[in-house]
C-alpha cells in the first residue's frame, strides 16, 4: 500500500512538523482515547497514524493505517480490534525515511518483543546520528524492517543488557543524538521522554481519579477532558504505573533549546507552551513586527490561517484595521485530483480566495508566518493585485528561514530556501511586492518572552532554521557534505 498523494501545492511552501504523539493509561477503552487526541494533533502529521494497546486478556494489538485519523480510527471495526487501559498513538509527516514513497512497515509506533516483555514506542524528532546507529546495528546482525531513524531505539533497546523496559529505554537513548520527544508503553507501564535539550514538547495530564495522559501538546489533552498537570521537562522520563507517576533523570544535565518554530507555526494556537499560550505569543509577535516594521497602508490581511493571530496583533499595534481580505475554503482536501495542467496553475486559488470588493484600491499589508521558497508568497501577491489592490506590503511573523532543520523538521535542501540565497531587499523585488519586512530574531525572542531579546552568547531556543547554530551537530548530514555556519 502506497502513501497518500503529496500535499497541496499550497502546504508545500509551508515548513511541516514531523509527527505528534500520544499515549493514555487507566481509562477503560484507552485506544478511543488516543484517537481523539491523535485527531487533535492531526496539525503535526497528515501522512499517518499509528495506535497499539493492550490488555491482559489480548496482549498487544495495533492498527497503522495511511490518511487522517477522521477516516479510519472512528471506525468501531477497528476500534473494537485495540482493547485495554493503556495505549498509544502517532500522527506522522515524514522527514527521515522513505519521504514522499512511505510503506505502512514506516508507521509508528513500533514494536519489540524483549526478555522482560513487549514495548512500543512513539517518537517525534529527529535522530542525527540515525545513520550511523544503523551501519553499526546492522554490522552486529540487526534486522531493520523500517526506513525510519526512531527504529534505531528499539534496535538499541533490544541489545541493552538492562532487564527492565525503561532501563533498557534508558540505556538506548543514551547513544541517540538529535531531538526526541518518545511517547512508550509496556503491558503496565506508560512512559514519556524528552531529549536534554527539550526541543521537541511533550505534556502530562491527568484524567478522572486514576487516569494519566501523555501528549505532544495541551490542546490533545483538552478534547479527551484531561487536566494539563505540567510538561515533561528536558531530559526527563517520567513512567506511570498503577496510577503512579514516577520521575527519572537518565541523562547529563543540559541547558535547554526549545525550538521556538513550534511557537511561531507548528502547535496550535489554543495550545500552552511554556506556560505561555501560543495564540497571545503569536498576536505579541504581530505587535512586535508593527514596532519594527511600520508601513502605511488602508488594511491588515492575514494569509489563513496561520498569519491570523501576528496580523490581529500588528493591526492592535499599528491601528490600522484588520480585515479579512483572503478567504479559506475549509474542504479542500489533499486528495484533489488535478487532471489537467491549467487546473494545477491555479495552484493556491483552489484553497484560498481574494475578497475582491474589500481589496479593491486599498494598500494592503499581508501578514504570513514564514517564508521559505516564496512559491506561494508570489501566488498570494499575484492574486491581491489580481483583485484590484493599489499597494502589496509582506510583514513576516518569523525571521528568514535560511538553514535547514534537522531536528523533526522537513525543510528543503538550503540552495533551495529563498532566505539563503537572497537578501531582505533581493526577496522583495523577487516576490515583487512594494515592500516586504521579517520580524528580527531578537523581536520573535522579545515576543516570546524574553525582554532583552536574543543573547547570543546563551540563546533560550534552538533557532538554528534562522540562526545556523545548531545545538547538537548533525553528525549524518555532516557526513553527506553539509557546511556547517562556522565553516563557510
Amino acid at each position: 500500500m502506497r502513501a497518500l498523494p503529496p500535499a497541496h501545492p499550497f502546504d508545500d511552501d509551508k515548513l511541516k512538523e514531523e509527527c505528534g504523539v500520544f499515549g493514555v493509561t487507566g481509562v477503560t477503552d484507552a485506544a478511543n482515547f488516543v484517537a481523539l487526541g491523535m485527531h487533535a494533533l492531526q496539525h503535526r502529521g497528515q501522512e499517518a497514524g499509528g495506535i497499539v494497546s493492550h490488555d491482559p486478556a489480548h496482549g498487544f494489538n495495533s492498527a497503522r493505517r495511511f490518511g487522517y485519523v477522521r477516516d479510519n480510527f472512528t471506525k468501531a471495526s477497528l476500534m473494537e480490534t485495540l482493547p485495554g487501559s493503556l495505549s498509544i498513538g502517532h500522527v506522522r509527516y515524514s522527514t527521515a525515511g522513505s519521504k514522499g514513497n512511505t510503506q505502512i512497515r514506516d508507521v509508528q509506533p513500533f514494536f519489540g518483543e524483549f526478555s522482560a516483555g513487549g514495548a512500543a514506542i512513539a517518537h517525534n524528532g529527529n535522530i542525527t546520528n540515525a545513520e550511523a546507529l544503523r551501519r553499526e546495528l546492522i554490522e552486529r546482525g540487526s534486522i531493520f524492517q523500517s526506513s525510519s531513524d526512531s527504529e534505531c531505539i528499539i534496535h538499541l533497546m533490544a541489545r541493552s543488557l538492562q532487564r527492565q523496559v525503561p532501563e533498557r529505554m534508558k540505556d538506548a537513548l543514551r547513544r541517540v543524538e538529535g531531538a526526541f520527544s518518545i511517547v512508550a508503553m509496556t503491558r503496565t507501564k506508560l512512559i514519556g521522554v524528552r531529549d536534554p535539550l527539550g526541543v521537541r514538547p511533550l505534556v502530562l495530564g491527568r484524567i478522572g481519579e486514576d487516569g494519566w495522559a501523555l501528549s505532544s501538546e495541551t490542546c490533545a489533552l483538552d478534547i479527551i477532558g484531561a487536566e494539563f498537570v505540567r510538561e515533561i521537562e528536558p531530559g526527563e522520563m517520567v513512567v506511570i504505573e498503577n496510577g503512579e507517576v514516577a520521575s527519572h533523570r537518565p541523562f547529563q544535565p543540559a541547558r535547554p533549546r526549545f525550538c521556538i518554530f513550534e511557537h511561531v507555526y507548528f502547535s496550535r494556537p489554543d495550545s500552552i507552551l511554556g506556560g505561555r499560550s501560543v495564540y497571545e505569543t503569536r498576536r505579541q509577535i504581530g505587535v512586535e513586527l508593527a514596532r519594527e516594521a511600520p508601513v502605511d497602508a488602508d488594511i491588515v490581511c492575514p494569509v489563513p490561517d496561520s498569519g491570523t493571530p501576528a496580523a490581529i496583533g500588528y493591526s492592535q499595534e499599528s491601528g490600522i484595521p484588520y480585515a479579512m481580505g483572503i478567504i479559506r475554503n475549509q474542504y479542500m482536501g489533499r486528495t484533489f485530483i488535478e487532471p489537467t495542467e491549467q487546473i494545477r496553475n491555479m495552484g493556491v486559488r483552489l484553497k484560498l480566495n481574494v475578497n475582491r470588493a474589500l481589496i479593491r484600491g486599498k494598500r494592503v499589508i499581508l501578514v504570513d508566518d514564514s517564508v521559505v521558497r516564496g512559491t506561494t508568497s508570489r501566488k498570494i501577491k499575484e492574486m491581491i493585485l489580481d483583485a484590484g489592490a493599489k499597494e502589496v506590503h509582506f510583514r513576516i511573523a518569523s525571521p528568514p528561514t535560511s538553514w535547514p532543520c534537522f531536528y523533526g523538521v522537513d525543510t528543503p535542501q538550503r540552495e533551495k530556501l529563498l532566505a539563503a540565497t537572497m537578501t531582505e531587499d533581493e526577496m522583495c523585488s523577487h516576490l515583487g511586492v512594494d515592500s516586504l519586512r521579517f520580524i528580527t530574531l531578537d523581536g520573535l525572542y522579545r515576543a516570546v518572552g524574553e525582554a532583552n531579546g536574543r543573547d547570543p552568547h546563551a540563546p533560550q531556543y534552538c533557532d538554528a532554521c534562522f540562526s545556523g547554530e545548531y545545538p547538537v551537530e548533525p553528525a549524518d548530514q555532516i557526513e553527506k557534505g553539509f557546511a556547517l555556519k562556522a565553516a563557510e
